[in-house]
């Protein structure tokens, strides 16, 4: 049967859904390639790594590579998760059909709405930091200083428009940010090994080196998981890609593994190139663009380069996978119906992709009233507010994570208790399960500086808010139990 938003094949579907005939996106459009560029697109490595290494080097120390191995092999876990209940039940509902099909209706409304507002958070961050690191740019080429937040809307207004427009287009144009971005990460940190020949050591990869031993490593190890965010952006294509059963667990490992490595790759680059002086490093605004300027001298602009396509794809493959899972949950009926419509000839998740972003932009406002009416009326720093609402946001995705290692060995046991295999669907999800602890904890902890102390308070209120929320529309609507996951991509 031809698709209806393809010239040709008649008149579209209903611009709403109807009863037993949910709305579709449009199917097999995508190829592996397309969402695994998209997902590692969706990680941002220059946006990432620019405004997160010092951190970390400062928590783990010289040794900060092998942090940066540990997270790796956590997220692979993760990854392990995801791919297992994508073979099984993939859908553009990702986490929240997964947790929800395993533990019934009220964890399915639970999920969406903390999956909704901590990816709504953290895109606001990734929203605000186009503007600001364009801003950076300007200046310091043109000595041109126009605010922020103007960049930030006029990057959003374009990112959007390209969104709508449909799923491979946005989805392409990603995958060239990230192909540019990767480019220059790649020849600044092989430039700065290479200028560095001579005393080049292996201190990096040293247990040694670790500030404080493990204690260090521990410490490092949220902010190196931060750096993976967005892997799961393959789940949420599963209902635009061809065969996603085989499509999306190959997308997802092979991301994961390309990150792994060139991270390492840049984390050395970086350590290197500052003469293995933490210190020194963890002074540097963005240590990175840093070694650039001392290896490459004026094709230090590259790196800058670098810096604005990731965050410009970040946005874009970001926005177009989360706000999927908001439209999922919508046309499932977990979010009003309004998130569930699809354009009737684009076949985009319309709705989704507009309020998900004017949500993120609407954060973005609040915090910055909150300075102007606040103490800190002079610092509407877009950098800052990309660390404390990145933070915010990845508490409430890392319960989501651990809630779906939780669900992965029951849904087997219980759905396809003949494909249950004690490695692949026990011992790995527990591992990842206590992988996700570890970052929770340090996240949590108490006497960290406001407001990164009452996070953990304000992560608690959401989980009730919505747990309150979601017992009462299951109360109202005992049916639905049956409509979480209705919609299967399979695309075979």
């Amino acid at each position: 049967m031809p698709d209806p938003g393809t010239p040709g094949a008649g008149p579209p579907v209903a611009s709403h859904p109807t009863p037993g005939e949910p709305q579709r996106l449009r199917g097999g459009v995508l190829g592996m390639a397309d969402i695994a560029a998209a997902t590692m697109a969706n990680i941002g490595p220059a946006m990432s790594f620019y405004f997160g290494f010092a951190f970390l080097t400062t928590t783990s120390g010289v040794a900060s590579p092998l942090t940066v191995i540990a997270a790796g092999v956590a997220v692979a876990l993760l990854g392990n998760t995801l791919a297992q209940f994508s073979r099984a039940h993939p859908s553009a509902g990702g986490f929240i059909t997964f947790v929800g099909k395993t533990f019934g209706p009220v964890s399915a409304v639970t999920t969406a709405l903390l999956v909704g507002v901590g990816y709504i958070i953290g895109m606001a961050s990734v929203i605000a930091i186009s503007g600001g690191f364009l801003e950076i740019t300007l200046h310091r080429y043109t000595g041109l200083n126009v605010p922020w937040i103007i960049w930030t809307l006029l990057l959003t207004a374009v990112s959007v428009a390209l969104m709508l427009r449909g799923v491979v287009v946005s989805t392409k144009l990603a995958g060239f940010f990230f192909a540019v971005e990767m480019v220059v990460l790649v020849v600044v940190s092989i430039a700065a090994i290479t200028s560095h020949a001579g005393h080049l050591s292996a201190a990096p990869f040293l247990p040694s080196h670790l500030n404080n031993g493990l204690k260090g490593l521990a410490g490092g190890f949220p902010l190196a998981v931060y750096l993976f965010v967005g892997w799961e952006n393959s789940a949420a294509l599963a209902e635009e890609t061809e065969n996603p059963r085989r499509n999306v667990s190959r997308a997802v490992f092979s991301s994961v593994a390309i990150m792994s490595v060139s991270y390492v790759l840049f984390s050395y680059a970086t350590v290197t190139g500052f003469g293995y002086d933490v210190h020194k490093l963890g002074g540097a605004q963005i240590p990175f663009i840093s070694v650039a300027q001392n290896t490459l001298g004026a094709l230090a602009f590259l790196a800058y380069l670098g810096g604005l396509t990731s965050t410009l794809g970040a946005l874009i493959a970001g926005t177009n996978s989360q706000a999927r899972l908001v439209f999922n949950a919508g046309r499932d009926g977990l979010l009003p119906s309004f998130f569930g419509y699809v354009h009737p000839i684009r076949r985009t998740p319309t709705n989704a992709i507009l309020a998900f972003t004017a949500t993120a932009l609407l954060i973005i406002g609040g915090w910055g009233l909150g300075h102007v009416l606040g103490h800190h009326s002079g610092s509407m720093n877009p950098v800052a507010f990309f660390a404390e609402a990145s933070t915010m946001g990845t508490i409430l995705i890392l319960l989501v994570y651990l809630a779906s290692n939780v669900a992965l060995p029951l849904y087997y046991r219980r759905y396809r208790p003949q494909e249950f295999r004690v490695v692949r669907h026990l011992v790995l999800p527990a591992l990842g399960a206590l992988a996700i602890v570890v970052p929770l904890y340090y996240l949590a902890k108490p006497g960290q500086p406001a407001p990164y102390s009452w996070f953990p308070y304000a992560a608690v209120a959401t989980v009730l808010l919505a747990l309150g929320y979601a017992t009462l529309l299951v109360r109202r609507d005992p049916s639905l139990g049956d409509r979480v996951g209705s919609v299967v991509a399979d695309m075979e």
